[in-house]
């Protein structure tokens, strides 16, 4: 009986978070608002965005959130700031542990991946069996992420920081700093 209650609940999420226009981004606000752990004001959620453990998930206030886009906290915690937009088919991803912070006034631009975890290399283990090992992302106030970009686990983003497309992030960026690729350009902005 229990598996019937599941699917019945998985069937009436996925209408509501399929359910097009104003009245779906209504819709889906008055869901989360129950769902997640706390949901601030003004919360925009467009059509195919996928939730996983909405307990572990804070969404303050105005924060957008673009078609297909997913955050999935399984095994860890994502906190999203004031005035957030995450643009079409962004994976913010803890599952495997880990904690994703993002500041205030944050822009992720498409395909961005950030990713608080990875798969463990253990030599002659197949890499499904291997497990993971997690660390925390931490993304300051006033950052642009631009569009193909990959943020993973031990990373630290300072404010009023641009992290050019197709950029992947592996360490601690400074505030005020332009990167672009794997390598940061030392300049202020």
């Amino acid at each position: 009986m229990h598996y019937f209650f599941e699917e019945i609940n998985s069937f009436f999420l996925f209408l509501i978070f399929g359910f097009p226009g104003r009245t779906g981004v209504y819709l889906r606000r008055l869901i989360l608002k129950i769902l997640l752990k706390k949901v601030g004001k003004n919360l925009y959620i467009e059509t195919g965005v996928v939730i996983t453990n909405y307990k572990n998930i804070i969404l303050k206030d105005n924060v957008r959130i673009m078609r297909n886009s997913s955050i999935n906290a399984d095994n860890g915690i994502v906190k999203i700031g004031n005035n957030v937009s995450i643009n079409y088919n962004v994976n913010i991803n803890c599952s495997g542990g880990g904690e994703i912070i993002i500041g205030d006034g944050v822009l992720i631009g498409q395909n961005t991946v950030i990713r608080s975890a990875d798969h463990k290399y253990i030599p002659n283990v197949p890499f499904i069996e291997s497990g993971h090992t997690h660390k925390n992302i931490i993304i300051e106030e006033n950052v642009w992420i631009g569009a193909n970009c990959c943020i993973l686990k031990n990373s630290y983003i300072g404010n009023t920081t641009i992290i050019g497309a197709n950029s992947t992030i592996t360490k601690k960026i400074d505030s005020n700093k332009v990167v672009v690729g794997s390598n940061e350009i030392k300049k202020s902005i």
